[in-house]
């Protein structure tokens, strides 16, 4: 089989050669041709490293995460008072950690004296999620009542920056219980129009870190209700309509230190 560009020798016995040229590439043409070649290893390389990038950026995120929210890390992080002493760092199987800290009554205390909580927050494998379980639990509240929760800058007033969680509906007994999953141990707020920094467990980070919980009742006519006293006023402390129309804080873990 011929190429393209190969010249053509035609003979006959006893007669001459003729030799007829081939067709020449344009030198245009091959310089193009070298173009496209370097294109496509140019194309192949960005498609190899963009994933090796990104796999390297997110093991570095966990990483620094593993080192930092190690039970080890954070029994020395409560002795050295950057956590609250009421954190209890409970005893689990690496790789997961478990923290633990009670709530005590606020708006409720005058009329449930012995309204009682604790939350559980377990850190599963963070080589595979971000994401934390909590659990709260209480005992001696008003009892069929809805409560909002939410993680908070401040543990009281005026409360600072705050993001919505859950929702906690008591028994008749005035128990309840509520378990979900979210980013807890890094949680943050922010207002890109002005962002800022602040100081959590790891160092530097973006935002306004949430290190507190707190409790809400859901509705004001609730809380006039359980507490008896028809001056409360509303609070956003619970989204829809009309504004204001939750009631006061019920709960919360007190606490100037960061709890998580």
């Amino acid at each position: 089989m011929l190429e393209a560009d190969q010249d053509v020798v035609l003979c006959r016995e006893g007669g001459p050669m003729f030799r007829i040229p081939g067709k020449q590439r344009p030198a245009s043409h091959r310089f193009a041709m070298g173009w496209l070649l370097l294109g496509i290893a140019l194309l192949a390389i960005v498609l190899y490293a963009a994933p090796v990038a990104a796999n390297l950026h997110i093991n570095t995120g966990h990483q620094s995460r593993v080192q930092t929210f190690q039970a080890q890390t954070l029994s020395q992080l409560v002795k050295a008072h950057q956590l609250a002493s009421t954190v209890q760092v409970l005893t689990s199987q690496p790789p997961s950690v478990i923290l633990q800290f009670p709530l005590f009554p606020s708006g409720v205390k005058a009329a449930f004296p012995k309204a009682t909580g604790v939350v559980t927050i377990v850190q599963g494998n963070p080589a595979v999620s971000l994401f934390d379980t909590v659990t709260v639990d209480v005992s001696n509240m008003p009892p069929d009542i809805t409560f909002t929760i939410f993680f908070i800058e401040i543990a009281n007033k005026p409360f600072g920056h705050v993001q919505y969680v859950a929702d906690l509906h008591t028994r008749s007994d005035g128990s309840g219980d509520v378990t979900f999953q979210t980013i807890t141990l890094v949680a943050f707020a922010e207002d890109v129009r002005t962002p800022v920094t602040s100081t959590d467990q790891s160092g530097e980070a973006s935002g306004t870190q949430l290190e507190h919980l707190g409790m809400w009742f859901s509705s004001l006519q609730d809380a006039q209700k359980a507490l008896n006293n028809n001056a409360l006023t509303g609070t956003p402390f619970d989204g829809g309509n009309p504004p204001l129309h939750a009631g006061p804080q019920a709960m919360t873990d007190g606490q100037t230190s960061p709890v998580f």
